[in-house]
Parts: C-alpha cells; structure tokens; sequence
C-alpha cells in the first residue's frame, strides 16, 4: 500500500511519514523543493513535487496512493497577502479531498488544528462537540483552517472517507523551521525570555500525534473529528518543566494584558507599512486571552491514542536544538521577548 503525505517536510508530516515507513508503508511524500526532502528520502520515502493551488498537480501526485494525509498548510499568524493563506490551507485542502474524491482513494486524514475549534471557557477544556461558529477564530491562518475544516466535513457527505484530527501543540524532536512552540523553548534556551504572558495550552509529544494519524485512517469514523493531545499547562507551568530540563531559571515575571495588546497593534501598523513580519502578532495576543485546553478523551477511548510523559517530549526538543545548532551559549544581542500564543499556538 502507497500513502501520500501533503506537508511531508512540516514537523508533524516528517513524523507521520516516518511512521507510515516503520510500518512498512510505502510512502510518497509532497515536497516544494528537494532539498527539504533530503532526509525523507535518506529515510525510504519516494518524493513528489506537487502545488496544491493547482488541481491537476495534486491529482497527479496522488495518483496510485491507496491512503492520504493532508497536512500541508499555511502556518502564519501574520502575513502581508492574507488571500495567500486562504488558498492554500481552504482552497489547497479542497483541491486534495476532491482529487482524493475523483480517484477513489480508500482513507483520507485531514490535518486541521484544535485552533479551529472553540477556545475554553473558564478554564474548562473544549472537545469536538463543543459549538463553535465562525466568529470565534481571530486570525486569518485559524480563519482558514475553520473554512478548511467544513470542507472536509462537506466532502464525507459526498462520500469521501476523510477522518479529521485537531492537534494541540506538538513538541520533540526534528522540529526544524521551527514552529511557533519550538521557538520559545529556542529562545527560552537562548535566555531570550525574561517575562511571559498569561495564556493555557494543550501540549503533546509531536510522536503522539504522528502515531494517531495512523491510528485514525484504522479506527477513526467518517467524517468525526478528533483532538490529538495529551496535558493541559499554563504557559508558566510549561515553562517551569522546561527549566527543570534544561537548568536554566524560567522567566517569573508575568506582563499585564492590555500593554501588551496595545503593543500589538502598533507593531501590525508598522508591519502593514514594511510588509515584514510583526514582532507581537496581534492575532496571537488576541488567543491568549483565553486558556486553549482541550479534552483528549475521544481520542484515546476511539482510536487508542498514546499519551507519553510531556516532560519526555521536551527531553527530547531540548536535546535536538541543542544538538543541531539552534542554541548558542550566548545570545548574540539581549532581545526582550514575551511568551504568548502568538509563540505557542497549536499546530
């Protein structure tokens, strides 16, 4: 059996088609160049050069593949042509469940993210079932991933097996760009952290995740979704374990709101002028208002879902950026950071 795998070269992707090799699954992998594809093919997988704007090039990379996992996505909470995003992560996502669709593919795993779901109230986890309407995602990448989310729903009641799973926000090793959660623990590695913004996230062994998109295209329900996580910390509980692994003193002083908001949009007006990225994402500020903790039960009761130690998972990202150049013994200029969601935002 042959699997595709759309953002092959992506963190989770890496790591799903590392599993999917483990189990002696053919795996072709969709890459934009070939150099980001070097380690997946030292790995076994057979690569593929595919744009998923364009139809005919995803119809083509799929072509032969039994199974699919869609993973490729837009992955900014800030950019200068927020349409660039809208055709990826909604009109990519389309092109992949119809061509998926059209060739009669057996299983499909859309990857969307727990950001498209409805933030927690009080503190109190949110699961697949909680409402959550349009008008709750602040941001255009959660804007895209909502929209991308109903096409898949709108396409199992077409008749595509497509299984849904919402990662929360995964950490380990091979996270290479990084993602937003592997920058704080770089900077916070680097001591570029000195304060930090009240927020809650849902924090998961990036593995984990892997091995449950294997385990959804087995057991997952047409057109279900399911949250892929594990433990629920505050921002200052999490930074507080990835001290005790790394021996540095996590940051103890906490910013007040409102000046940081403020901050926001100011840097987004400089950004709009400059068209570069803004230091303080105004759509990361606005999700760390509330606590992102979600119920994983669904998960591990339907599909089995593993649930390792979180402290393994940042043993693990600690040691790989230590070990690949990412952690310098001292930061080349002092750089006043805040750690909020827009550096920690699931998937």
């Amino acid at each position: 059996m042959k699997a595709l795998v759309t953002g092959a070269t992506g963190f989770i992707g890496f790591h799903v088609a590392l599993k999917l090799l483990e189990k002696g699954i053919s795996v072709r992998a969709v890459a934009r160049r070939e150099t980001d594809a070097a380690a997946l093919k030292k790995s076994g997988a057979e690569t593929a050069s595919c744009d998923i704007r364009d139809y005919q090039s995803v119809r083509k990379a799929m072509e032969g593949c039994a199974q699919v996992y869609h993973l490729a996505a837009d992955y900014r909470l800030w950019a200068p042509v927020p349409q660039e995003m809208y055709d990826i992560n909604v009109s990519g996502t389309r092109n992949v469940l119809q061509a998926a669709l059209d060739l009669g593919v057996e299983k499909v795993v859309h990857t969307s993210s727990v950001g498209a779901l409805a933030p927690a109230k009080n503190g109190t986890p949110s699961d697949e079932n909680t409402p959550v309407e349009m008008r709750m995602m602040c941001g255009d990448y959660k804007k895209s991933k909502f929209l991308a989310e109903r096409a898949a729903e709108e396409f199992a009641r077409k008749g595509l097996p497509v299984v849904i799973v919402n990662p929360t926000t995964p950490i380990g090793a091979m996270d290479r760009k990084p993602t937003p959660t592997g920058k704080v623990i770089v900077d916070f590695l680097n001591g570029k952290m000195p304060a930090y913004l009240d927020t809650g996230l849902n924090f998961v062994d990036v593995e984990d995740v892997a091995s449950a998109h294997l385990l959804a295209a087995e057991k997952g329900r047409i057109g279900e979704k399911y949250i892929l996580g594990n433990t629920d910390l505050t921002l200052r509980k999490f930074l507080g374990k990835l001290g005790a692994v790394s021996g540095r003193r996590p940051p103890s002083v906490r910013l007040p709101y409102m000046p940081v908001l403020i901050a926001a949009y100011i840097s987004e007006a400089f950004s709009s002028v400059t068209k570069k990225p803004p230091l303080i994402p105004l759509a990361g500020v606005k999700m760390a208002r509330n606590y992102m903790f979600a119920s994983c039960n669904k998960a591990k009761s339907e599909l089995g879902m593993a649930s390792s130690p979180i402290e393994g998972a940042i043993e693990k990202a600690v040691k790989w950026f230590s070990e690949n150049g990412y952690v310098k013994r001292k930061a080349d200029r002092k750089e006043i950071q805040c750690a909020s969601s827009q550096d920690s935002m699931p998937r």
